[in-house]
């Protein structure tokens, strides 16, 4: 449990030890440059499709276990708020994402990093929930979405003002999949099934590699780009968490 309490000022104090974080301008000069179809990048827009999809299941199958009274995948309707947000959001991901890459920009970028900081807010307040305090994780949902959409619009806006910083938004993203695994390994849940989130994570840091060899992999055999494989493999990560609740019973 010490460890619990010493990450967050630890996180923070790493990450704001480093100064100001500016967007790389190249970020938006993807690998495959390719239009098909009539659809500019195209396979960096379609595959923003599994999000869509999955987030639509996701919530339609929340939902319905949430307000089903024999279901044991919620202790209560309410535990299933964050993860009924977490799918929506990643539905809005697959909308804002397909926005950004039919015209990369900061503009455009700005639409799909909103509902992301949501989803990793929202999958946090779900892990609150579940292992730390059950009081605590339906409270902080909301807090913690508006600090995820602060992140952005606070990127966004030292962008604009020519002095961009990311370090919030990093915080947004990174502290999630650092702080899960952690509560995974030492704190109890009542459901079964906890070690599926290692499989969501490890979707998750495959879609981080794959974003950072864009290049690397369209280079092999030009079909297919690292930041499409990210999509698909983030998307991926999205589905075993829903699997999760799928399948997962009260102990």
């Amino acid at each position: 449990l010490r460890i619990l309490a010493y990450l967050p000022i630890t996180f923070w104090a790493v990450i704001f030890l480093q100064g100001p974080i500016p967007q790389d301008p190249a970020y938006h000069q993807f690998a495959d440059q390719r239009t098909l179809l009539g659809i500019p990048h195209c396979l960096n827009v379609i595959s923003n499709l599994p999000f869509l999809l999955i987030g639509l299941w996701g919530f339609s199958v929340v939902f319905r276990l949430a307000t089903n009274s024999t279901q044991q995948a919620f202790v209560s309707p309410v535990d299933s708020l964050a993860y009924q947000i977490l799918f929506l959001a990643v539905a809005l991901v697959g909308l804002g994402s397909t926005y950004y890459h039919l015209d990369p920009s900061n503009e455009t970028l700005l639409w799909d990093r909103l509902p992301m900081s949501v989803a990793f807010m929202a999958f946090l307040a779900a892990a609150i929930t579940e292992r730390l305090d059950r009081r605590a994780g339906i409270i902080t949902l909301l807090p913690l979405i508006a600090f995820g959409l602060f992140s952005v619009l606070y990127w966004y806006y030292t962008e604009q003002a020519g002095a961009g910083d990311l370090r919030y938004y990093i915080v947004a993203q990174a502290y999630p999949i650092l702080f899960v695994p952690l509560m995974v390994r030492l704190l109890p849940s009542p459901y079964t099934r906890g070690s599926d989130l290692y499989v969501a994570g490890l979707f998750y840091l495959l879609a981080k590699a794959a974003e950072v060899f864009d290049q690397a992999l369209y280079g092999v055999g030009g079909v297919i780009s690292g930041h499409t494989c990210k999509h698909l493999f983030a998307a991926l990560g999205a589905y075993w968490v829903l699997r999760m609740i799928r399948l997962r019973r009260l102990h």
